[in-house]
């Protein structure tokens, strides 16, 4: 199905000196995702430049905002095809350091697209975050809203990428599965600070489009093979409260953690609301991945 969003380019045939899939980000909740449960042939994955000790797995680093670095990275490498999911997406840490985050998510863009291949396919892995919540269901056509700088980091990188032929953007909500430091997304913060005898306060009044990262996953690759390009939402059957996804979780995985509900109203930084994602697109890369509640791992 076309769209309007949809960018009139095509996929472009790759040359016999293009190879393999760059993953960047591939330390982040959606690019480990991708590397332990995606089928992509010929993957090279790699941490951002900071990561102290990389991951088993992971050989590699770089920031995508260090334009030398990275002009030198694609002189001496051509992938046919780029994962990004790079950047810096701690809500927090994004408000607190505004220009940090743009450097990182926008900048960091800029740079890839100036300097990656031009018939390299580039997959961005975008947020849910570029809605508020307050307006949704939210399609791929639907106008965005964010409410924080993270979310505005996003679309202002969007925006970039969408002008790029052979590109296309992939939004998901919550992903629920491992992460590279054994504390970040829903489950394995849980987990942490329960072990830690960590205080715990879940958003009350938030609810998100929430997949297993397997399912997720396999669904990013689909679409980094496939030739669509533009925008594309990865939906879920139903969306979760923050409540009912950490009760679900907790009693799934036997965490025993406590925790506290305070609104979204409440909390010192911005948090969305119910960002149900919705589709424009009946192909087979639309049909919604089970929600997390109530199915198994990897369905």
């Amino acid at each position: 199905m076309q769209s309007p969003i949809e960018s009139p380019a095509r996929i472009v045939g790759h040359g016999d000196h293009r190879a393999g899939t760059f993953l960047f980000g591939a330390n982040s909740m959606l690019g480990w995702s991708i590397f332990h449960f995606g089928d992509l042939a010929e993957l090279t994955p790699f941490c951002n430049g900071f990561t102290r000790s990389l991951p088993p797995g992971i050989e590699r680093g770089i920031h995508l905002d260090d334009e030398l670095a990275v002009a030198q990275l694609f002189a001496e490498e051509q992938p046919h095809t780029i994962v990004h999911c790079a950047g810096v997406c701690d809500v927090e840490k994004c408000e607190e350091s505004p220009d940090f985050a743009y450097s990182v998510n926008v900048e960091g863009m800029r740079i890839l697209i100036d300097h990656a291949p031009r018939d390299a396919r580039i997959v961005y892995c975008s947020s849910d975050h570029v809605f508020s919540g307050d307006t949704g269901p939210y399609r791929e056509d639907s106008p965005t809203d964010p409410l924080s700088v993270y979310g505005r980091t996003r679309v202002a990188a969007e925006r970039l990428l969408l002008e790029r032929p052979n590109s296309v953007i992939v939004r998901a909500g919550l992903w629920i599965g491992p992460s590279a430091s054994g504390k970040n997304g829903h489950l394995d913060w849980l987990r942490y600070r329960h072990d830690r005898q960590l205080p715990m306060t879940i958003v009350a009044d938030e609810a998100r489009s929430a997949v297993w990262a397997e399912d997720a996953a396999l669904r990013v690759c689909e679409i980094a093979r496939a030739s669509v390009t533009g925008i594309r939402h990865i939906t879920s059957t139903r969306t979760v409260s923050r409540p009912e996804l950490a009760r679900y979780l907790n009693e799934r995985y036997e965490i025993g953690a406590r925790f506290e509900l305070q609104n979204r109203q409440d909390r010192r930084m911005p948090h969305l609301g119910c960002v149900e994602l919705a589709t424009v697109y009946d192909d087979a890369l639309a049909r919604p991945l089970p929600s997390v509640v109530g199915s198994a791992a990897g369905s």
